[in-house]
């Protein structure tokens, strides 16, 4: 398996993502939408960096259940309930993301929502990965 993250030089800096990702593999592995729910379905945290860390510690842990690492993850969506918060709040987000998950960026995207299924949830996050 292997993933080509490509991006070009004519486009704006890719921080935090990529701008494109080739997979090449024979396992895709489709994450559902993690929110910050802990073991019991609760959602812990009042803050988009305390449930952003449960968020993406939920998706990781349904990857490595499927056997795949941070490093095979091709695309991620992100959706928020406050855009502009996770604007605000992007570098501290993005150590998040390193800490748990390191520079292998996916293709990502945010995308503002109005409300996630559970109404304290601040923000929610899918993906696909592609394993051998």
């Amino acid at each position: 398996m292997s993933l080509e993250r490509v991006n070009p030089a004519r486009l704006s800096p890719a921080t935090g993502f990529s701008h494109a990702v080739v997979a090449t593999g024979s396992r895709l592995v489709f994450l559902a939408g993690q929110t910050a729910l802990d073991g019991d379905g609760k959602v812990v945290g009042t803050t988009l960096p305390e449930q952003f860390r449960t968020a993406l510690t939920n998706l990781l842990a349904a990857l490595a259940a499927a056997g795949g690492t941070p490093a095979d993850l091709a695309r991620v969506t992100v959706y928020a309930t406050d855009v502009g918060d996770y604007r605000e709040r992007a570098r501290e987000l993005g150590s998040i993301w390193r800490e748990l998950a390191g520079r292998d960026y996916p293709a990502m995207a945010v995308i503002g929502a109005v409300r996630l299924w559970d109404a304290e949830a601040l923000v929610e996050l899918d993906g696909f990965a592609v394993l051998e």
